[in-house]
């Protein structure tokens, strides 16, 4: 059965102008491209195609609701009502949400409606978390005092990816909004509609004019005039690990501050002592979760060779259970990728594992039948007799792909888990909790899961080491990334000072 019986919703538009300053108005050059439902490959909606122009429109409308605007002057108890009313409005339309989410990404109804509630919980702890910015009085000589404030680091530039579109959408706005900040957003130009539907819920609960704005675009020339823009005092970006880098050159020329939430490769862990089943099932969600398009997926399996066999009988047993198909359709576990590029490079890479030596264990092709016939599809995909050093266990493929390798002792793990220019997330699969915390010291990644596949939730910090980027969202820390410390040095002694004594 499918959600909402596959009604239409009104509340998705046929055609999404730019919002600045609270309107909707076309691009400058009258231009717009097509979002696509990638499962069936029918066109959603026109959007409008913005220019440098236009971000300069949107930042103009950030920089004055920023500079003259009531929102960074209104106390962080307003602002939390504000932001629990955005919370309020999303949980009222959740399930129109779900369904513009599904419609534009392809992922399926349980992906959405997990990402979404996220979303939601984020708006609700960052309203919580607005009231806990405080500053500090410090010890100092006598006749001194001195104490520290937190204030907005002003207009933020985000540009979002498309594997998760309104979370990420959350996970920047939320606290940028917490913190007293005005917004730029731009969505991924593949789903861009729940972006709009979040910006005009903030104008509904209230948020002022010209706080939240949404352009979209190409990635490609935008983004980068929007890095460079002197009007942006910050920029945070989600996506892949090259264009991260051309953020900060860009960025350095007017020294933005810059949070980035990159690619990875990260490892997954299963040790011999493991519940082997418990092991089994979290990591095929680890890598086909949101079919494999997640910066932090699992897609490097180390296994303990005692074990190998047995793990990986259960495993692809399992794997060749998953349900690919129509996303809006119950018990369907992964759904579509997002493009037909996207979908060669995906199958590209496995040609390349075969190429370099590596087998097939399952998948490693498009589904067959009438239903894939249209949109862009992939199998859940098993390589192994694979090393560490092929370019299908070292570079980001971002599809339902895992690479599965043996391993006998922990040191050698450890050593391989970190060969990698990455460093987001990491598995450990044990009973013995003293290993697992041993081994989770010495991982190189910012985040570990110990005998568990989920990686966040609201109040964890979420970010990576090395070519994985840096910052932290989700948590109470990711506040300092939108704020500035400024300290207030007073004099309050008796007696004026003359310190040349003249």
């Amino acid at each position: 059965m499918s959600m909402r019986k596959g009604r239409p919703l009104v509340t998705i538009k046929k055609h999404y102008p730019l919002l600045i300053n609270g309107q909707y108005v076309e691009s400058s050059n009258g231009e717009v491209f097509e979002a696509v439902n990638p499962a069936t490959e029918e066109v959603i909606a026109t959007v409008a195609k913005a220019t440098k122009a236009d971000v300069d429109r949107a930042v103009e409308a950030a920089r004055t609701a920023f500079e003259s605007g009531k929102w960074p002057k209104m106390t962080a108890a307003k602002r939390a009502r504000l932001l629990n009313q955005i919370a309020n409005l999303m949980r009222e339309r959740f399930d129109d949400l779900v369904y513009a989410e599904v419609l534009n990404s392809g992922k399926t109804v349980d992906a959405a409606k997990g990402q979404i509630m996220q979303a939601i919980e984020d708006f609700e702890f960052y309203a919580a978390a607005a009231i806990t910015l405080q500053g500090d009085t410090n010890q100092v000589p006598n006749g001194f005092f001195n104490y520290t404030v937190k204030e907005p680091v002003g207009v933020c530039g985000q540009i979002i990816p498309w594997n998760y579109p309104l979370m990420m959408a959350a996970w920047k706005v939320a606290p940028a909004l917490a913190a007293g900040c005005t917004v730029v957003l731009k969505p991924a130009s593949y789903t861009p509609i729940t972006a709009y539907m979040l910006a005009e819920i903030c104008q509904e609960a209230g948020v002022p004019d010209g706080v939240v704005n949404v352009i979209t675009g190409s990635g490609s020339e935008i983004g980068p005039y929007m890095t460079e823009h002197p009007g942006i005092d910050k920029v945070a970006f989600t996506g892949e690990t090259e264009t991260g880098k051309d953020i900060m050159r860009r960025a350095s020329g007017t020294l933005k501050r810059v949070t980035l939430e990159l690619g990875g490769k990260s490892p997954n862990i299963v040790f011999d002592d493991c519940d082997i089943e418990a092991a089994v099932n979290g990591s095929l969600y680890g890598i086909f979760y949101n079919t494999g398009q997640s910066c932090e997926a699992r897609s490097r399996l180390f296994v303990h060779e005692a074990i190998y066999d047995e793990f990986m009988e259960k495993f692809i047993e399992k794997a060749s259970r998953i349900r690919v198909g129509n996303p809006f359709e119950k018990g369907v576990h992964m759904g579509a990728v997002i493009s037909r590029s996207h979908q060669q490079v995906i199958d590209g890479y496995v040609k390349l594992a075969v190429e370099e030596g590596g087998e097939v264990l399952y998948g490693g092709k498009i589904p067959e039948g009438d239903e894939f016939a249209k949109g862009y599809w992939y199998m859940p995909t098993v390589i192994g007799n694979v090393t560490n050093d092929m370019r299908v266990a070292q570079e980001e493929i971002f599809g339902p792909v895992v690479v599965v390798m043996k391993f006998r002792d922990e040191e050698e793990v450890i050593q391989q888990a970190n060969d990698t220019i990455f460093g987001l997330g990491s598995a450990v699969w044990t009973k013995d909790h003293g290993r697992a915390h041993r081994v989770a010291s010495r991982i190189r990644a910012g985040i570990v899961m110990v005998n568990s596949p989920i990686s966040a939730f609201p109040g964890t910090p979420f970010g990576g080491y090395k070519q994985s980027g840096f910052g932290r969202e989700l948590a109470l820390e990711t506040l300092n990334l939108y704020t500035e410390t400024k300290s207030v040095v007073s004099y309050i002694g008796s007696k004026p000072l003359n310190l040349f004594g003249i």
